[in-house]
């Protein structure tokens, strides 16, 4: 029998003694003053306050015992002497085992050391944890382990729970800033009848009551601007979206997006909102706008300047800069380059997806400090609005930072005549994929508006410095273990 085997077995030993004498392992209802944070920044000498947590350390010290109660929040320190203890209190007490929660009422006292300290007057087993802890000091082996287990990865490692610490409060931010500027919070289908929005390959499912083939969205885009028609002037949703694509460390098949449509607004007048929304961010969160990567022993492996203003170039020219006499080549020359520079190509894609695989490789992947993409070709952007100097070209922006795109933005196209044109050509053969209640909307009148949308894993990623999608999404999707 080995090491963790026989720990369990013990323990299931202590919680059949414990029920044998009518005590409950799983202890019920314990109000607190708190969660542990909450406790240490209200503890004042000489306050009784209750608190529960995870027995995440014990030091014995014969009848005067140190705990540590812990949560994700942090750690408050538990004096506990068992001299006079009531018969089941003690009992309790000698079948209790670290990763157990234990609920403590108690005084608010320093110790010589100054530390912050509980001295128990009633304690109360809440759930008696059959399975050990990882060693607090290695936590779990490798990141497949951390991710799969994340409840024990958040017990042991202190950088994820930073992680998601950052997330939540990057949501939050996101709610008040976009709340702040008079926009609506909406919400639209997770399951659509026609998966558009964005040119992905979406999950498929079936409604059975109506007998309906069903999409899980790919994006909200489409339902939002019906609002838009609808008269909302300035909308935003946090959702979820779902593609059915490849898994790496920036993609992950469940991603949370923020949409948002601000009618009479441009792509440039959204590049003003985004970077202020980022920096702001970076200031509340990342505390400041110089951003620090770091691996996992600390140190420095990127440094991301956010400071204002960013700079916005074409798209073109960044592609001629990168990459001189591109534009000059036939389909067949384009092919031999992007051979030459080892970047993969499918012998279907026409010049302008070939082009974009050279502004991928050679611009995108090597910009690290923000950059605002401009100008970008008509066929890459369906849903945007021609530009009016150059009909070839969209007014859009792609925005670019530490070798990714964080967030497009798009003077939208309102012309339900050429949205319907744009999408035919889309679609090619497939015209039922059109949607056709969206052009319907349309055709009703949206006024000229404004849109943007922000990848929030990846934000997160760039904020906090994560280095996989993984490491910022509780639950990420993994293989089956065994598979």
């Amino acid at each position: 029998m080995d090491d963790t085997h026989q720990l369990i077995s013990v323990r299931l030993e202590k919680r059949r003694s414990l029920l044998e004498r009518g005590i409950d392992p799983y202890g019920g209802a314990f109000p607190v003053s708190g969660n542990v944070r909450e406790i240490r920044d209200a503890f004042v000498e000489g306050t009784v306050l209750r608190i529960a947590g995870r027995i995440t350390a014990h030091r014995d010290m014969g009848k005067s015992h140190f705990l540590d109660l812990s949560d994700v929040t942090g750690r408050m320190q538990i004096y506990l002497s068992t001299k006079g203890l009531e018969p089941d209190d003690a009992v309790v007490f000698a079948a209790l085992d670290l990763g157990d929660f234990l609920g403590v009422e108690g005084e608010c006292f320093m110790t010589k050391t100054g530390e912050p300290t509980l001295k128990a007057a009633s304690f109360k087993l809440l759930s008696k944890a059959i399975r050990p802890l990882p060693d607090k000091w290695h936590g779990l082996a490798d990141a497949e382990s951390r991710q799969r287990q994340r409840y024990l990865d958040l017990i042991t490692n202190e950088r994820s729970r930073d992680f998601f610490e950052k997330r939540i409060r990057i949501v939050r931010e996101i709610r008040h800033f976009f709340e702040d500027r008079g926009f609506w919070e909406v919400e639209t289908p997770m399951m659509q009848a026609v998966a558009g929005g964005a040119a992905a390959q979406p999950f498929t499912t079936h409604h059975k009551a109506l007998d309906l083939p069903l999409f899980l969205r790919i994006a909200p885009e489409l339902y939002l601007k019906r609002l838009l028609v609808a008269g909302y002037p300035k909308v935003f949703e946090l959702n979820r979206n779902f593609r059915n694509e490849g898994i790496s460390r920036r993609h992950n098949p469940e991603f949370t997006m923020l949409e948002a449509y601000w009618a009479g607004a441009d792509f440039s007048t959204m590049a003003d909102l985004v970077e202020t929304l980022i920096t702001h961010l970076a200031d509340h969160v990342a505390g400041g706008p110089i951003v620090e990567h770091r691996d996992e022993a600390g140190e420095i492996t990127r440094t991301i300047n956010l400071s204002r203003p960013w700079k916005r170039a074409r798209y073109a020219d960044l592609i001629a800069a990168a990459e001189p006499g591109w534009f000059e080549r036939d389909k067949s020359s384009m092919q031999i380059r992007l051979k030459e520079l080892g970047i993969s190509w499918d012998p279907a894609m026409e010049p302008f997806e070939l082009t974009q695989q050279i502004f991928e490789k050679l611009v995108e992947e090597k910009q690290i400090d923000p950059l605002f993409v401009t100008h970008l070709p008509a066929q890459l952007v369906p849903l945007a609005r021609q530009n009016a100097d150059d009909p070839a070209l969209v007014d859009v922006y792609e925005l670019i930072i530490n070798g990714q795109e964080i967030s497009p933005g798009y003077s939208e196209l309102n012309d339900p005549v050429v949205q319907r044109s744009r999408l035919e050509v889309q679609a090619g053969a497939e015209q039922q994929k059109i949607d056709e209640d969206f052009l319907t909307a349309l055709e009703h009148g949206m006024p000229p508006a404004g849109g943007i949308g922000i990848g929030i894993d990846r934000l997160v990623m760039l904020l906090t410095g994560a280095p996989s999608i993984r490491d910022v999404i509780f639950f990420p999707l993994l293989r089956q273990p065994n598979a």
